[in-house]
């Protein structure tokens, strides 16, 4: 492979990030805020996607549960994207577009927080699960790409709506991961305190 295509590849992505930065920087703040209240209320985050999204939302969920950078209590998060059997069982006897939302449903509670993750914005199950959530009275934070799709329309003002403003599926996916380890670590210092970098 031409290494100037790899190179291209790591350039677009820095270029990204850094441009993202700036524009992301609030929402990230409000989502680490809302993720904060809810947590320290008891509550807890679940999370959703597919795909690339989907391993997102587990990578979140582990992080949570057991640890980011410093020792501390497990924190209830859950990434409804991992119990094989509900999922197919759900798949199979309603639809696929229903495999979330029968989890939020579930297992989510007034004051607790869905994570929506959709490069699109416009994944069928995701927008589900999101109407599920709101009906059950829960926040959404939303990470999305592109123009933010149809789950951008969804949200209310007390959600938090994270849009990376890229049009590649992979650029945006690299932009969620930093936003997922800045939430995290937003979490573990407004919990447990700490100098803030």
């Amino acid at each position: 492979m031409n290494t100037q295509r790899i190179l291209a590849h790591f350039q677009e992505s820095a270029d990204l990030k850094l441009k993202s930065g700036a524009i992301l920087a609030q929402p990230i703040s409000d989502a680490v805020e809302l993720m904060f209240g809810a947590l320290s209320n008891g509550n807890k985050i679940l999370a959703c996607g597919n795909g690339g999204s989907a391993a997102d939302c587990q990578h979140f969920a582990a992080e949570l549960v057991g640890r980011f950078e410093r020792e501390r209590f497990p924190l209830p998060a859950m990434a409804l994207t991992t119990d094989t059997s509900i999922m197919t069982a759900v798949g199979n006897d309603y639809s696929f577009k229903d495999i979330f939302t029968k989890q939020v449903q579930a297992f989510g509670q007034a004051g607790d927080v869905l994570l929506a993750i959709s490069t699109s914005g416009n994944s069928a199950n995701v927008l589900a699960a999101v109407e599920a959530a709101l009906e059950r009275e829960m926040r959404i934070v939303a990470l999305t790409g592109k123009d933010g799709g149809a789950l951008a329309k969804l949200l209310t003002d007390a959600d938090v709506h994270i849009n990376v403003p890229h049009a590649r599926t992979a650029r945006i996916q690299e932009v969620h991961l930093v936003t997922i380890h800045c939430i995290c670590d937003g979490i573990d210092v407004a919990l447990f305190g700490g100098e803030e970098e």
